[in-house]
């Protein structure tokens, strides 16, 4: 019999109000940004999004590849919780399976696409021992691969644990009725899991229908709409309110996945109690299923097995020799120590207080006998946190909670993990408790126990491995994360997957890695504690060892709860604050590794040595936070590209007219003032180019040659300013119409290499991908310096350029006054030291040596406007391939 008490009403006010505030609220605000746009309550951003170029299109694509993926992955995971609970496989492949199965969840989502790509690209390791390329890696191929790694650990997680709570006995029972071997696998294997194949096919699904940084390495032309979104809110040119009508329409298949998961309730099967029973001898069974777990495995080890290699060599795949360099690079980075013990410590109380909501939460639904509607709004709630993509959520956040109590601190990143992460705990810890005896509530109440004592005496220690395992689960996925808290993460609140996101920007793949690693070592060293404790027998064994008193047992919950209320507010609150760091200024930079350099040590070098914060960012994460922040963003003093600056300023009047003197060249707002211009450039990879035997090209046109298709990587304008320097270049030199026929080629010989990402066709190039890329010339001109296979060719048409310019922030009254002196100091000190890695004259009195100037610098002819980039982005959408 299921409870209906007084302590459960107020569990589920609770969690009530906590969804309330921090899923139904901001979920809400990005609904009503879909339907408002300046003239009010309109329906023409839908019309225009449906009616958007390809949308359909990457819509059907999405729904295709996360359904192939959620199947793929859903049978797979079977197999391998089969051979754990149902065969007499050897201990050692057991364990070989448990280890292996949730080790893409120790890794950053980030480096999955990275790891695809340096295991079968044209480059890479895998290849390289095959001797030849396996597949093509691009396209529906490399999502597959990598969305069955990325949601293999979910589903093996969910049928897993709800095999553990299958009595086996009635296999015995089956058998005994004179069953046959299929019907008795059907009705005492297959009937009980129903429920749970249709959640790790959902929760799979979802998980990769919301992915975005699988695709953005490995998508190729096979265009998804989670790149769409990611184009709409976090693009060239951001556009939230289309960016929110793309999130909603992303919701609208959880409504579907509910109906199903109702549905398939009703085959829920209880057991009074779980039986362990001596599994029949079959070696044909044991063998096949062994092999057949080994195998997946090794596919699975085989595409991480890179991980372990790359970072140990001098710069793959050129320079194989052993090398510590990335290592002592990564690992003795500056305030990496502080960043690494902000992440263990949010993943801590995340876990802590994730599985008590999650427990919460399922004994609400499959413990009581509370109104049934009530039950579902909870069950809605988890589809709804599986199906809202962690940028979705994080943006939100940061509409919502922008100057708030909540901005800037631990708080806010904990509970974002939380509820982002909240289904799958929920749905593990609720199928446990469903196949538990329903008569235990009844029968502790009859011997005078409350409810309470039933929970904490009866129900938790049966759910003790579960609650264990839910606990690794929030730990793990909060030391991975990186989609949300990108947006939420503050100057002092920076965590380990926002430095690894760091680095990518900066195109320092290796560090990723050894960060990666770092990543993967903490949580195999919180698996292997987890993994000790969850054994329920030993969990058993060590209760009645110490056979705990009740008061004591009392007396530990409470002391238990109170201490991680008191450890969660004093880290939350306090180590959150900034009022200790108030006088430091908080610099914002999209800069790349060379002008930070230069920029701290104009100012360490004039006085202002410990008095900042320098946080980086890509262009797009900083260029959403300026938007969606405005004056309320943490950062005083903002160096960014100047169109970006431009916009923020004319959205949300965030920035102080400048008070020193800036003779710059060329006619710049009051309230922002250039620090560097970045050219763009053709790239090419010496080695594959002799090795393709292809001549140099000298020109962007040269790009559109037949002998060119396959072997060119570009950025798409949609998505990344860098490609505006390729598009500036064709419609100066051939106006917009020859400019079009010039980059349809481009397109069209790229193929699966639009990009992104700015540093994509770099990376590409790098990594032996392509052959001739378009980029930033500084980041060829450094690779090239330190020896790699790298040159750069300046093309006829020219250099175009884009600056980046500095901009404090008003904040009125809270206007942090150095900030203003600090972008003096690095207008003033720095520019010496940034011309060298960037020869381009921006102020009176500044010249560069002819052998320092790249080869044709140019400037467009019309002002670098937003408005401008639009039109050229719509130019360049009409020359995609169809």
């Amino acid at each position: 019999m299921k409870t209906k008490s007084k302590e459960l009403k107020i569990i589920f006010a609770i969690l009530l109000l906590l969804f309330a505030a921090f899923l139904v609220y901001p979920a809400a605000r990005l609904l009503v940004k879909s339907f408002a746009n300046d003239s009010g309550f309109t329906l023409s951003m839908y019309k225009e999004v449906f009616a958007g170029k390809g949308f359909l299109k990457a819509l059907l694509n999405s729904f295709k590849v996360a359904g192939a993926s959620g199947l793929t992955t859903t049978i797979i995971a079977f197999c391998m919780a089969y051979t754990l609970h149902y065969t007499n496989s050897p201990v050692v492949v057991k364990r070989l399976i448990k280890t292996v199965a949730v080790l893409p969840m120790l890794l950053p989502t980030l480096t999955y696409g990275f790891a695809i790509i340096y295991s079968f690209g044209k480059q890479g390791l895998l290849t390289r021992l095959f001797g030849r390329q396996l597949f093509d890696i691009y396209g529906f191929n490399g999502l597959l691969i990598g969305y069955v790694i990325y949601t293999l650990p979910v589903a093996f997680m969910l049928i897993n644990n709800t095999l553990g709570y299958v009595d086996k006995k009635f296999t015995v029972v089956s058998r005994l009725m004179g069953d046959s071997a299929f019907k008795n696998f059907m009705m005492t294997v297959i009937r009980p899991l129903l429920g749970t194949f249709a959640t790790a096919f959902i929760q799979c699904f979802f998980l990769c229908f919301t992915d975005f940084g699988i695709p953005a390495s490995v998508g190729g032309k096979y265009d998804v709409i989670a790149s769409v979104l990611y184009r709409q809110m976090l693009g060239s040119v951001p556009d939230f309110g289309k960016g929110s009508v793309v999130a909603v329409i992303m919701l609208v298949p959880s409504v579907v996945s509910i109906i199903i998961l109702t549905y398939l309730e009703r085959y829920n099967i209880r057991y009074s109690k779980v039986s362990q029973v001596e599994l029949k001898k079959n070696p044909v069974r044991d063998i096949v299923c062994s092999l057949l777990s080994i195998m997946f495995c090794v596919c699975v080890a085989s595409i991480f097995m890179v991980i372990f290699v790359i970072p140990f060599v001098q710069d793959w795949p050129y320079k194989t020799s052993f090398s510590m360099v990335h290592f002592k690079t990564a690992l003795f980075n500056e305030g990496l120590s502080e960043v690494y013990k902000n992440s263990v410590i949010v993943a801590l109380l995340t876990a802590v207080i994730g599985t008590v909501v999650a427990y919460a939460a399922a004994l609400v639904t499959a413990r009581s006998s509370t109104n049934t509607k009530l039950k579902k709004m909870i069950d809605y709630i988890a589809m709804v946190t599986n199906t809202i993509p962690g940028m979705v959520l994080g943006l939100a956040f940061l509409f919502t909670f922008s100057g708030t109590f909540l901005q800037g601190t631990f708080a806010i990143i904990i509970i974002c993990n939380i509820i982002h992460y909240f289904s799958t705990p929920y749905l593990m810890i609720k199928g446990s408790l469903e196949k538990m005896n329903a008569s235990w509530e009844t029968t502790a109440l009859l011997m005078g126990d409350n409810w309470i004592k039933t929970v904490v005496r009866v129900v938790t220690p049966n759910a003790a491995s579960t609650l264990i395992e839910v606990f690794g689960y929030y730990f793990v996925n909060a030391m991975v994360t990186i989609s949300a808290v990108i947006f939420i993460a503050g100057a002092r609140t920076m965590v380990l997957t926002t430095k690894i996101k760091e680095l990518q920007y900066y195109n320092k793949f290796n560090e990723v890695f050894v960060l990666s690693l770092l990543i993967l070592a903490t949580n195999l060293t919180a698996k292997l504690v987890i993994g000790l404790l969850a054994d329920i027998n030993k969990v058993k064994e060590f209760k009645e060892k110490i056979k705990m008193k009740k008061r004591l047992l009392r007396r530990a919950a409470c002391a238990g709860i109170v201490g991680v209320v008191g450890l969660s507010t004093l880290f939350v609150g306090g180590c959150g604050s900034k009022k200790s760091e108030d006088s430091q200024v908080v610099i914002y930079s999209n800069a790349d590794d060379e002008a930070v350099d230069a920029m701290k040590a104009a100012l360490d070098s004039n006085g202002f040595k410990n008095q900042y914060i320098f946080q980086t960012f890509g262009t797009s994460e900083l260029g959403g936070k300026l938007l969606a922040e405005g004056k309320n963003i943490e950062a005083d003093l903002v160096t960014m590209s100047t169109f970006y600056v431009e916009s923020a300023q004319d959205q949300n009047k965030m920035f102080r007219t400048l008070d020193f003197e800036h003779n710059t060249l060329e006619e710049y707002p009051s309230y922002c003032t250039p620090i560097t211009a970045q050219e763009g450039t053709i790239i090419v990879n010496t080695e594959l180019m002799k090795e393709n035997k292809l001549d140099n090209p000298t020109s962007l046109k040269d790009l559109a040659k037949p002998e060119y298709k396959g072997q060119i990587a570009v950025t798409d304008i949609a998505s990344s300013s860098t490609a505006w320097l390729l598009i500036q270049g064709l419609v100066s030199e051939y106006g917009e119409d020859g400019a079009k026929d010039v980059l349809k080629g481009i397109y069209e010989n790229a193929g699966d290499h639009i990009e992104e990402s700015g540093s994509g066709p770099l990376k590409l190039v790098r990594a032996g991908e392509a052959a001739v890329g378009f980029g930033l010339r500084q980041q060829a001109v450094a690779d090239k310096e330190s020896g790699l296979p790298i040159d750069y060719i300046d093309p006829k048409e020219g250099n175009f350029t884009l600056t980046e310019s500095a901009a404090v922030v008003d904040k009125g009254d809270k206007t942090n006054n150095k900030a203003m002196e600090m972008a003096k100091c690095i207008i003033e000190k720095g520019r010496a030291k940034l011309l060298e890695s960037y020869p381009i004259p921006l102020y009176d009195g500044e010249t560069v040596a002819d052998s320092e100037k790249s080869g044709n610098p140019k400037k467009f002819s019309e002002p670098l406007t937003v408005d401008l980039l639009k039109k050229h982005q719509a130019l360049s959408e009409e020359c995609k391939p169809q």
